[in-house]
């Protein structure tokens, strides 16, 4: 499945299955083909993922140091991070908040 986040205050955002699944966990949503983020549950949303994406920098951090330490060479990145995928539907969010509209997909 491909998730299209729509919302009046920004353009699209659009993201695969599993990483979309991911998003939509981390910010208290099940993942579903329709939903909708609130303007008034967006302040709680961005938080959750500004702090998932902390928490996953940290554990890349510490296995490069771990790799590092055991004299092995430091695996590369796993594509792209958490960060840079949870990035567009952040500023979306902003924007649609600052707007007061919400952020939808499947519709």
């Amino acid at each position: 499945m491909i998730y299209k986040f729509r919302s009046k205050a920004a353009g699209d955002v659009i993201m695969m299955g599993p990483n979309g699944d991911e998003v939509l966990r981390i910010i208290g949503k099940s993942p579903a083909p329709q939903g909708i983020i609130e303007p008034g549950s967006m302040p709680a949303a961005i938080a959750a993922l500004e702090r998932a994406v902390v928490d996953d920098d940290a554990r890349r951090k510490e296995a490069e140091q771990q790799a590092a330490a055991e004299g092995r060479k430091i695996p590369a990145g796993e594509g792209v991070s958490l960060r840079q995928r949870a990035w567009p539907l952040v500023e979306m969010m902003k924007r649609a908040h600052a707007e007061d509209h919400e952020v939808v997909w499947g519709v």
